[in-house]
């Protein structure tokens, strides 16, 4: 197939473009030009998604079999690009977020759950609705937390920082709240078992880990993959209600519980996840935490600090 990737150059992209490199697809990929390419080769386009007219002028005259759009945030992102596409491409993949779901009782979140109309990903459900309008053959893709090498969030990151350096952990609440990790390598093979799979079209998929941990778990879990017992660690539990951190970020994870069912996108795109959570730790641990040593980079841990002294 020919594909053309939005994006492509950063964490996700750069898993994916190289995945279907390696299945033999011709990739092009439509980015700013800020990163390198991923794959010596594979053809660049250079442009701002964010520019309708810029799109046009640069895409309506170029085939392609599919379409991945990894980093439409809102609808105004994603419509000008379907609008180029409609009724020219095989399948059009877009990149949601487990996010949307609103808060519930019932857990995990399964893909007709309820939205939340106050979430920060609203823009990407509001994308999924106007694609289900459109005659666009299209997935949508809803991971939860992303992890792995090359991660920009500070997810995993976050907690190798305190345990390399034998720091206590602080967790918000009583440290039992539930949540779920996608290796990003485990999530860019699901993006590609989507291709010329038509029970894919117009579906939804949840995609992640296919094990849920607590965020003491987690810790732990992390303490594991950085070759220490798990009892070594010490785990400090704050109320974040008692704080003022302003913008500062205490800690990478919502407090909440928040899982999703990936059993839809086990049956019907014949995917399995690879990684289990310690596996895909040390994956990231190795190959990206400690080979750009992060392990020996001056931490800001004045948050931390704030925690620690009104706990102690």
């Amino acid at each position: 197939m020919r594909i053309l990737i939005v994006g492509g150059t950063r964490f996700i992209g750069v898993y994916l473009t190289k995945l279907l490199v390696e299945q033999g697809h011709e990739v092009v990929l439509f980015n700013r030009g800020n990163h390198p390419t991923p794959v010596e080769g594979v053809g660049q386009i250079i442009g701002d998604r964010t520019d309708a007219a810029q799109l046009k002028e640069k895409l309506s005259s170029i085939n392609f079999d599919a379409i991945f759009d990894n980093n439409g945030r809102e609808l105004t992102d994603t419509q000008p690009l379907a609008e180029i596409f409609q009724d020219r491409v095989q399948h059009f993949v877009y990149m949601s977020s487990a996010g949307v779901y609103l808060k519930s009782d019932q857990m995990p979140h399964v893909e007709g759950d309820a939205i939340d109309p106050k979430s920060r990903h609203l823009g990407k459900h509001e994308t999924e609705a106007y694609l289900t309008q459109q005659k666009l053959p299209f997935t949508s893709i809803r991971p939860t937390y992303i992890y792995g090498p090359l991660n920009y969030n500070d997810l995993e990151a976050w907690f190798f920082d305190r345990i390399v350096r034998n720091r206590p952990v602080p967790i918000p609440g009583h440290g039992l709240h539930i949540t779920q990790l996608g290796h990003v390598k485990d999530l860019a093979r699901a993006m590609s078992q989507v291709l010329g799979n038509s029970t894919a079209v117009r579906q939804i998929y949840n995609v992640s880990g296919d094990r849920f941990v607590t965020f003491d778990g987690l810790a732990r879990a992390c303490a594991v993959a950085a070759g220490k017992s798990p009892d070594e660690i010490k785990i400090v539990h704050y109320d974040p209600k008692k704080f003022d951190f302003g913008k500062r970020k205490a800690f990478p994870l919502r407090a909440q519980h928040f899982f999703a069912s990936v059993d839809k996108a086990k049956t019907e795109l014949n995917w399995q996840p690879e990684y289990d959570l310690i596996s895909g730790l040390k994956d990231s641990l190795e190959n990206d935490y400690l080979a750009s040593g992060r392990d020996k980079a001056e931490v800001d841990f004045s948050v931390d600090d704030e925690i620690l002294q009104a706990n102690s």
